[in-house]
């Protein structure tokens, strides 16, 4: 055969061609399943959170709430889930670890994040009985769906759980990962965390778990609704019991100690029940917040709410306005009460917070009307003035204003604590006049009164508008002999691992007026307890100082005290501002007060108020005085007035 170079160099360009063609072929096919691969990938996992570190996975996602207990550290209120304080491994007991991995993945050490025998054996079990009886997910993956993922129950949800669990496998070590699903995993009750949940059904610190308790609540993962022990105490018997067996199973406990923890009825507590603190609540949350800042999204806040004088306050309040208060057509009340330190002890922002949240101790701004003389009268006597001048009590005009004593009645010359402890108008606004205004206003600002305050003579009657607690802690510095603090709710906070991220200092006491001004206010302030219109506040034997107050026309009613060891302040009105059927403050707002008073001081010993000394008159004068005081009285109630000369009667 002739040799044909030509064909030879047709074959071989025919295989280049089939070659370049089939290699052009799979390129395009490598390309395309490149495209798809990574078209498939990104669609699974393109959205796929990142990973933080450990200290950030403790609070990742993580729903803001905050929980107030007192000083004592029992819970007083939570606001948002319930977390529970951060506990360690090393702080729990064996047989509540063991409890949790025998329910939830036994094989935890064993894996990396995914246990694919488990998955076979759950698909398994889930094929054999035609629905889903077992599911595969490791304690890892539980975690990831909880900090990350959303429940759905789809392909794309799952994929990006497991590679989400082998992250995590790598970047955490077991016990870390142990850890922080204890501390994260929902238990039902509006609790998460093994520490809230063995705060709400068992009224204990997880390190004091009991073997059955930790069983029951090992069991509540699977299904915390459906198991929930309040609500299907067989079912969560049944479950608990189911991890026992688990637990022998894996050789954490003997049979014959388990069939000893089934046996063991279920004991839970009643859920907490808390005072209506409300009112606190919100006030101390609020500044919380603005003490820590954003970033912290839960918080353990001490109050410094007393839990026994809280209630108490809150029954002094309901019980004398659902008696009085109807029948005066009094519908709202105020209360709150400082210990000597000004710590906020007690505080009722109003009847009912379920029904209206506003605040009327702090943002009710009311006219304290003659509760305000207090502040007059101490501006007058850091100017000289003592407790037994005299004024006349007499038909006042100042320019156009023509104050008026309560009863139109006038009684002549008196010394100024019969005309405190007896409210008398003319007196206090003679005095705010010959003091000034700015007296008066800078009295109240050093006091404590944040409020406005209208620098005219009418300020003597208590026209401009305060709210209670700052009111209140004005009356603190006469009790205090002169030194004023700021009265404050919250004495730390702490984040739910134990750090505290603020404590309350007490700022360096400060003498905003002097010990013998702030005495001689509390001998007046007595006075009106004793003998004038606040008798309705006395406590017997223990000694009390006080003032009333009524706005014009009855539209608020005030009481505001103290003993040697409470500063308490009330206010009774009506939000709309309405008038009240003649109440005043020796009456509701006196009763509610003394209520308070008289459980708050159930067997503390009787401690004397800090007072100047009595009337410096010698007995014939003040018998003399008092004579003349009873003369007066007797002629007002006749139609006498006395005459203009009088006015000029001084001492």
């Amino acid at each position: 055969m002739t040799f044909r170079a030509d064909l030879l160099a047709l074959k071989d360009r025919l295989m280049r061609r089939s070659r370049a063609f089939w290699l052009g072929a799979a390129g395009l096919t490598l390309g395309a399943g490149f495209i798809a691969a990574s078209m498939t990938y990104s669609w699974f996992f393109s959205d796929l959170p990142k990973v933080p570190d450990a200290a950030a996975l403790w609070v990742v996602n993580r729903e803001p709430a905050s929980t107030f207990i007192d000083r004592d550290g029992k819970v007083l209120a939570v606001r948002g889930p319930r977390y529970g304080e951060a506990v360690s491994l090393n702080a729990l007991p064996a047989h509540v670890v063991q409890a949790f991995l025998a329910a939830e993945d036994k094989r935890f050490f064993e894996h990396s994040g995914v246990d694919q025998a488990a998955i076979a054996r759950a698909a398994a079990a889930n094929i054999g009985a035609g629905r889903t009886v077992q599911g595969g997910s490791t304690i890892t993956q539980q975690l990831v769906k909880n900090l990350f993922l959303s429940p759905e129950q789809t392909i794309k949800r799952k994929l990006q759980e497991a590679m989400l669990s082998l992250r995590i496998e790598k970047q955490l070590t077991k016990d870390e990962i142990l850890a922080l699903y204890l501390n994260r995993i929902f238990l039902g009750q509006n609790s998460y965390g093994i520490d809230a949940a063995a705060h709400r059904y068992f009224s204990k610190h997880a390190s004091d778990l009991t073997l059955p308790e930790a069983a029951l609540l090992a069991a509540l993962p699977k299904a915390p609704s459906q198991l929930d022990p309040t609500k299907s105490n067989d079912n969560a018997r049944a479950r608990r019991n189911v991890v026992l067996d688990r637990m022998v199973e894996a050789g954490f406990i003997t049979p014959q100690v388990a069939a000893s923890a089934k046996t063991t009825p279920i004991v839970l507590v009643s859920p907490e029940t808390y005072p209506d603190l409300g009112y606190a609540v919100d006030m101390a949350e609020a500044r919380a917040r603005e003490i820590v800042g954003p970033g912290v999204p839960d918080l353990v806040i001490e109050l410094t709410i007393d839990r026994k004088l809280q209630e108490a306050a809150e029954n002094a309040v309901k019980s004398t306005m659902s008696e009085r208060g109807p029948d005066a057509d009094a519908s709202q009340a105020g209360f709150v009460a400082l210990d000597s330190g000004n710590q906020i002890i007690a505080m009722v922002g109003g009847l009912s917070y379920a029904q209206s949240q506003f605040n009327r101790t702090r943002d009710a701004k009311r006219q304290p009307g003659s509760a305000f003389k207090t502040i007059v009268y101490a501006a007058a006597f850091e100017q000289g003035l003592r407790p037994a001048a005299v004024r006349v009590d007499r038909d006042t005009w100042i320019g156009n204003w023509h104050p008026e004593n309560f009863g139109g009645d006038h009684i002549g010359p008196v010394t100024l604590t019969t005309a405190f402890a007896k409210s008398l108008n003319t007196v206090a606004a003679q005095i705010g006049q010959e003091i000034g205004p700015r007296a008066m206003v800078n009295m109240g600002e050093r006091l404590g009164i944040r409020s406005p305050l209208e620098p005219n003579v009418s300020l003597s009657l208590g026209v401009s508008e305060v709210n209670l607690l700052e009111l209140t802690g004005a009356y603190s510095v006469f009790r205090a002999e002169g030194v004023r603090r700021e009265p404050y709710i919250i004495a730390s906070i702490k984040d739910s691992k134990g750090k505290t991220l603020y404590t309350h200092v007490a700022a360096s006491d400060t003498q905003v007026i002097e010990p013998r001004v702030a005495q001689d206010m509390t001998l007046l302030l007595q006075s009106v307890v004793t003998a004038g219109t606040g008798r309705r506040a006395s406590l017997g034997e223990r000694e009390v100082g006080g003032k009333t107050g009524t706005s014009q026309n009855f539209r608020d009613a005030w009481f505001i005290g103290f003993t040697a060891d409470i500063t308490a302040g009330a206010w009774v009105g009506n939000d709309d501002d309405s008038p009240m059927k003649r109440v005043t403050g020796g009456a509701i707002p006196a009763e509610i007060w003394k209520k308070f008073m008289e459980k708050a001081h159930e067997d503390a010993p009787l401690r004397p108020l800090p007072t100047g000394p009595r009337l410096e008159l010698s007995p014939k004068d003040q018998a003399l005085l008092a004579l003349y005081e009873d003369l007066a009285l007797a002629f007002a109630r006749v139609g006498y007035t006395p005459s203009s000369e009088l006015a000029s009667v001084q001492r």
